[in-house]
C-alpha cells in the first residue's frame, strides 16, 4: 500500500466520524468519502453533495446523475476507473437541498485534504457549489467554463453538474457543455503527458 494510499484510508475513517453538521450527521445513513483509483489519479471530480442513492451505498455519483457521468466520461476517453472522485460535502443534506454555507465551510477541510492526497493534475468543479467552493460566493458557472483557471497553483476546470444536464434534457445547453468540458479536461491530460514526455 502507498503512502497515499495509507493518508487517503486515514483521512477517511475521520471523515466518517465528523459530527460538525448536526442535521447532516443526525440524517445520514453513511458518510460518502469519494472514490480514487488505487494508482492515484490526474483528473479529481468535485460535485456538491451526496443524494439518496449515494448515502445509501456510500458511493458518489451512483444515481441517474452518475450514470450520464459515466456515460459522459466514457465519450470523453477519461473512463471513471481512472478519475477519483468527491464531493463538497461529505452528508447528504435533507432533501437533497443545497448545502449551506455553514455545512460548506465545515466541511472545507475534508476536500482541502483530499485534493493534497490525489494531488491531481487537474480538478474539475461540477455545479455551482463546487465552483464558489474554487472561486468564491456569487461565481457563475457560464462565465468560466470552457476554460482550465489556475486556483491556488491547482487547474480547475469549471462545468454544469450531471444533474443540471439531466434537468435540462438531451438537448439542453448543460448536458452539451459538460460534454465539451471533459472534452476539454481529456485534451488537458493528454497535453500534459505530450509536454512531460
Amino acid at each position: 500500500m502507498t503512502a497515499s494510499a495509507d493518508s487517503w484510508e486515514h483521512l477517511a475513517t475521520e471523515i466518517r466520524g465528523c459530527t460538525r453538521c448536526s442535521e447532516l450527521a443526525d440524517a445520514r445513513t453513511t458518510v460518502v468519502i469519494g472514490q480514487r483509483p488505487v494508482r492515484g489519479a490526474r483528473v479529481l471530480l468535485v460535485g456538491e453533495a451526496p443524494g439518496a442513492n449515494e448515502d445509501e451505498t456510500g458511493i458518489p455519483f451512483v444515481g441517474k446523475a452518475g450514470q450520464l457521468l459515466d456515460q459522459l466520461l466514457d465519450e470523453a476517453g477519461l473512463p471513471r476507473a481512472e478519475v477519483a472522485v468527491a464531493n463538497v460535502l461529505k452528508c447528504r443534506p435533507p432533501k437533497n437541498r443545497k448545502p449551506t454555507r455553514v455545512e460548506v465551510a465545515n466541511c472545507r477541510g475534508w476536500l482541502t485534504a483530499q485534493i493534497a492526497i490525489v494531488d491531481p493534475e487537474l480538478i474539475v468543479a461540477m455545479g455551482g457549489t463546487a465552483v464558489e467552493w474554487f472561486f468564491g460566493t456569487g461565481a457563475k458557472i457560464g462565465g468560466l467554463r470552457g476554460q482550465v483557471h489556475d486556483i491556488a497553483g491547482r487547474r480547475v476546470l469549471p462545468t454544469y453538474h450531471p444533474s443540471a444536464a439531466i434537468r435540462f434534457g438531451p438537448a439542453g445547453m448543460p448536458r452539451a457543455a459538460l460534454r465539451e468540458d471533459l472534452a476539454v479536461a481529456a485534451r488537458q491530460i493528454e497535453n500534459l503527458e505530450q509536454a512531460s514526455r
